[in-house]
């Protein structure tokens, strides 16, 4: 991460900060606002947003932050028309104080989904509320799948788990109903055969009942045109030949008056307009036929609709789309009892499953005694000498999550058997757990930067300098931030920002800097020391610095 940009977000009213490589830490008072940076992060990498983010007072928050990228990551963007200048990236979320959001990458419109998707890639967050989660048996495998990364393994036997018990409870409902099913079918069987037989296709309906009024008609419409034309245009007092005799009276007069000129122009146009009726008037007479035959065979297939509509209960223009339901849900039913295909279809999904899950298996065993291996030396250096993590899987009943029952066990010192985890452990030893398992997970996560919100909670004494020392490795490789109250682990930094909160006209403001020297051997002092800093305090933190 490059650089994040902060604008009336929560109690920061403007913020910019630029971040260098290595191990940065984040110190403060409680209360300062050290996790609000990570959570303007977490927001612009695609986490919820939610109006309570925005200070008080204002219209909107604006997070923007710069990442750096690889020519994968410029591949994925361009891709999506969502290039911006090689090598880095400009994420931007804008969150309105009524609820609304708006994301952007490089300046162009995306979804939330979208920057979650970005984020992902980018940067990796440890929550300092991890070693909670080592409590709960589903929060265990959570933690080893994530270690492992075989989320896309647990989403496959999920998937198959829900397709297999979906055919289960379609082949109890078959075999439990059957009688029921059976009569339904035999019922649709004789209904579509009925609407089989008559054959009526969309849109027949109105169509016939247009042609029977025509027919039915046909000597009214012959009669009616017929007067009409010769009124119009063909009887020797016809309206065309008024309307001529008219104007030839006019036409000499227009040369004497001009004013006559308009008037004369709308008779010639209703003239022509006359002639054209009396013209259609006439050609629709000769096509117009009187046909008993075809009037009898219209109104015998409308006697037939009307026959099979009445005994099905359906209105005659709903019969075709009516036709299709049925069909549809006999094909349905003609597949469902056929409970031997059902069942081979059964055994079929239920070995898909099995197959998955005991691959799934596979892996969480090699990625457990990984765990354990890596875990037990780091506890460890974490202060707990001889002590050991195990994680034990054993068979359980099939699941969404496989067929694995996983459960985390410690024993406290050499010799000692390991017990479930849940019930033994303190919460010192819950912490360096947890802070263990989170840094194993960040050296496997090939991400650019790793976070840490106060992961090395509970710890303190020589285990906080180890876990210093932890992190700055963890920095040679990769950009590390860590937000922390213990001076051992802030002396290790490669980057160490201050965050103080402030009163600026009546209200509570958030200030961050960068510390230099001198700068951090005050903050250090304060993080040994509290509130009375001592030339005592002092030394110890210029000591810290040199050991680092």
């Amino acid at each position: 991460m490059l650089a994040l940009q902060l604008r009336d977000f929560v109690i920061v009213d403007s913020l910019e900060l630029e971040f260098g490589p290595g191990f940065t830490v984040l110190s403060g008072e409680t209360g300062a606002g050290k996790s609000i940076l990570l959570d303007a992060l977490a927001l612009v990498t695609g986490a919820r947003a939610d109006p309570g983010v925005v200070r008080e007072g204002c219209a909107r928050a604006d997070i923007a932050a710069q990442f750096r990228t690889d020519a994968a990551l410029d591949a994925w963007l361009a891709e999506r028309e969502l290039a911006g200048d090689p090598g880095v990236v400009l994420l931007r979320r804008v969150i309105d104080a009524d609820g609304r959001s708006r994301a952007l990458v490089n300046g162009q419109p995306a979804t939330a989904a979208l920057l979650r998707e970005i984020g992902e890639r980018l940067l990796d967050i440890h929550g300092q509320h991890a070693a909670q989660s080592l409590l709960r048996a589903d929060g265990q495998r959570l933690l080893l799948d994530a270690f492992a990364g075989l989320e896309a393994d647990v989403r496959t036997v999920a998937d198959n788990y829900a397709q297999w018990r979906s055919l289960v409870r379609e082949l109890d409902e078959s075999e439990r109903h059957a009688r029921e099913l059976a009569l339904e079918r035999d019922r649709l069987q004789w209904q579509v055969a009925e609407l089989d037989q008559l054959k009526l296709a969309a849109g027949e309906w109105a169509s016939l009942e247009a042609e029977q009024k025509r027919l039915a008609h046909a000597a009214s419409l012959l009669e009616a045109a017929a007067a009409a034309a010769d009124g119009l245009a063909d009887d020797d007092d016809a309206i065309a030949s008024r309307l001529h005799q008219i104007l030839q009276r006019l036409r000499p007069l227009i040369q004497i008056d001009e004013r006559l000129r308009p008037a004369a122009e709308l008779l010639e146009s209703a003239a022509i307009q006359i002639e054209e009726a009396g013209s259609q008037l006439s050609a629709y007479g000769s096509r117009v036929d009187l046909d008993p035959e075809r009037l009898a065979e219209v109104e015998q297939r409308i006697s037939a609709v009307f026959a099979t509509a009445r005994k099905l209960r359906l209105s005659p223009d709903a019969i075709p789309e009516e036709l299709e339901r049925m069909q549809a849900r006999l094909a349905q039913l003609d597949a469902s009892q056929d409970t031997d295909a059902l069942r081979r279809r059964l055994a079929s999904l239920q070995d898909t499953y099995d197959q998955a899950a005991r691959a799934l298996s596979k892996r969480r065993a090699t990625a457990g005694a990984q765990l354990t291996q890596g875990v037990t030396r780091l506890i460890g250096e974490l202060g707990m000498a001889g002590g050991r993590l195990e994680v034990a899987i054993d068979k359980t009943d099939p699941s969404g999550s496989g067929i694995d029952r996983i459960e985390f066990r410690v024993s406290g010192h050499a010799g000692a058997t390991a017990r479930p985890l849940a019930k033994v452990a303190s919460g010192g030893e819950l912490s360096r757990i947890g802070l263990a398992i989170s840094v194993l997970a960040a050296q496997a996560n090939p991400v650019p930067t790793l976070i840490f919100d106060e992961a090395d909670a509970g710890i303190g004494g020589a285990v906080a300098e180890v876990v210093g020392s932890l992190m700055r490795k963890l920095g040679d490789a990769r950009q590390v931030l860590c937000v922390t109250h213990l001076p051992q682990v802030a002396a290790k930094a490669h980057q160490h920002f201050a965050v103080r909160k402030q009163e600026v006209d009546g209200r509570a403001v958030s200030r961050v800097a960068l510390l230099g020297r001198a700068e951090r051997v005050e903050e250090i002092a304060r993080m040994l020391g509290g509130v009375e800093i001592t030339a005592t305090t002092r030394k110890h933190a210029r000591e810290l610095l040199a050991q680092s």
